[in-house]
This record gives C-alpha cells, structure tokens and sequence, in this order.
C-alpha cells in the first residue's frame, strides 16, 4: 500500500481519498469456519482496510487534508446468522474507523463509513466459491453497485461519519440497539445458510 500510495502521489501531486473497499465474505457457523479461513477474512477485510488507511494518513497529514472511505456492510453493525466471521470483520473496520474519526476530528481530514446492504456485485458467487458448499440467497433487501457508488461519491463531496445508501437499513441498526433480543429474531430471515 506505502507503493501504491507513493506511486499515486507521484504521479498526481497529492492524495485526496482512500477507498478501502477490498473484501469477501465466508458463511457458516463460527465452529465450522476453519482457522485459516478466518485468517484470510482479517488479512483481506481488516488488515487490508488497516494498511490502506496507514498508508494514505501519512500523505494526509503531510498535505492538511484528505479522506478514508471504509466500505464496511450493515453487517458490521449487526451481524446477521452463518456470516459471523465477515461480521467480525467488519465491526472491526469499524472500530477502527470510528477511533480514526476522533483522532482527527477539527483537521480537514475525513472519515467515513459506508453500510451497504446486499449488493449485486460478484459478492456472493465468491462467497460460495470461497464457503466451499452452496449459500442460500439472503431474503432481505438489495441495492446495485452504482446506488453504493453514488452514495460514496456525495460523501467525498460532502463528509459525513456514516452512510447507509439503503436508507432504510438504518432503522435495523436502531432497533438492534433498542431491542437487542427481537432484533435476533427479525435478523434469523437474513440468514446465508450454507446448503449441506
């Protein structure tokens, strides 16, 4: 990433946003995902999305301004059954995230974090792929890849802390946070059951 970051700036004179937005997803019970396969979901999820966000701080910085954009996902909000070790992963994104906001809140350095829904990208043909069985489609609402462009798009013209392009997933988010135990059981009709 330092390269990658180097490279761009050289090649632009300056830095202004970081999209963090490498990652896959594996299904299953936490007791059936194998220690290597959670490995890789936090090398890829997190550590990727960690080394991103270094790399570009460090010309943030350097010029006064710039911005990270974490692609987490509503999951990591609330996680939702058989996508633990995903869920996992991005909570993770976005503890760091919300930890770097307040590092650098008053600078003109911004963070923000994007909760998409299910999205019609190759998500989950490589999540299959990568689970090893077949995975149910998750019952629940979708979105397309140019409504989660769009709305990381009108963050970097206007920074915000947090964006659900599904307007409506943040009601989940709310509601997890009144209502925990029901939550749990709305929550069971996203489940991506891998087929045995």
């Amino acid at each position: 990433m330092e390269q990658f970051v180097a490279g761009a700036v050289e090649r632009f004179g300056r830095l202004d946003v970081m999209v963090c937005n490498a990652g896959f997803g594996v299904a299953g019970a936490i007791d059936e995902i194998a220690p290597a396969q959670m490995q890789e979901l936090l090398d890829v999820n997190y550590t990727g999305t960690y080394l991103a966000a270094r790399a570009a701080l460090r010309v943030f910085r350097r010029q006064g301004h710039g911005h990270v954009i974490v692609v987490s996902s509503i999951v990591g909000k609330r996680g939702v059954p058989y996508m633990g070790a995903y869920a996992a992963t991005k909570f993770a994104q976005v503890g760091l995230a919300e930890c770097l906001r307040a590092e650098v809140a008053g600078s003109r350095i911004f963070v923000s974090v994007v909760y998409p829904v299910s999205t019609d990208t190759e998500f989950f043909d490589v999540m299959t792929e990568r689970t090893g069985v077949e995975v149910a489609r998750a019952f629940g609402p979708r979105q397309d890849a140019a409504t989660v462009a769009n709305a990381i798009a009108r963050a970097i013209e206007h920074p915000t802390p947090e964006v659900y392009p599904h307007f409506n997933s943040r009601f989940l988010v709310v509601l997890n946070a009144i209502a925990p135990g029901l939550t749990d059981r709305i929550v069971k009709r996203f489940a991506r059951k891998p087929i045995r």
